[in-house]
C-alpha cells in the first residue's frame, strides 16, 4: 500500500470505531462471533470474563466496529449491573450496555477469523490496563442505568 492508501485505511478505521452500536447490532455481532470455532491467535480467555490484553495478542488483526459510548462528553456511570450476584470478574456477568464497564467499550473484530470482542482501558491510580472480553450473546441485556 502507498501512503495515500494507508491514510485512507486509517480514516476508515477511525470512522468505524466512532460508529454507535446499539443493542440489536451488538447481539448480531455476538451471535456471529459465538459460532466461529476455528483456531486463531486472537482467542482470549475461553471462560469469557474480562481479561488483560496480553502482549502476544494480535492487535494488527483487530478492526474497529464501533463504540458503546453514548456521549464521549458526558461522564458515564461507574455503576455495575449484577442482579444475580455476579461481579466484574464473573464469566456469567451480564453485558449491560449502559453500565460500567460496557458504557466505556469499543467493539473490535478479528480480520482473520471474525470473532468480535469488547474492549476498554481500565485506568487506575498509577496504571492503565487494556482489557478485553469475548461477547456471549446469552449475557447481553438491555438494563437501564
Amino acid at each position: 500500500m502507498n501512503d495515500r492508501q494507508n491514510e485512507a485505511k486509517g480514516d476508515e478505521n477511525t470512522m468505524a470505531g466512532d460508529k454507535q452500536i446499539g443493542l440489536d447490532e451488538l447481539l448480531a455481532l455476538a451471535r456471529a462471533s459465538s459460532v466461529v470455532d476455528g483456531p486463531c491467535a486472537c482467542i482470549v480467555d475461553p471462560h469469557g470474563e474480562w481479561s488483560r490484553i496480553q502482549a502476544s495478542f494480535p492487535e494488527q488483526d483487530m478492526r474497529p466496529v464501533g463504540t458503546l459510548v453514548d456521549d464521549p462528553y458526558v461522564e458515564a456511570t461507574f455503576a455495575e449491573f449484577h442482579p444475580d450476584g455476579t461481579h466484574y470478574w464473573s464469566a456469567a456477568a451480564p453485558i449491560a450496555l449502559r453500565h460500567y464497564p460496557y458504557n466505556r467499550c469499543t467493539v473490535v473484530r478479528c480480520a482473520q477469523c471474525g470473532r468480535a470482542y469488547l474492549r476498554y482501558v481500565e485506568a487506575g491510580g498509577y496504571y492503565a490496563e487494556p482489557r478485553i472480553r469475548a461477547m456471549n450473546p446469552n449475557l447481553i441485556v438491555d438494563a437501564r442505568a
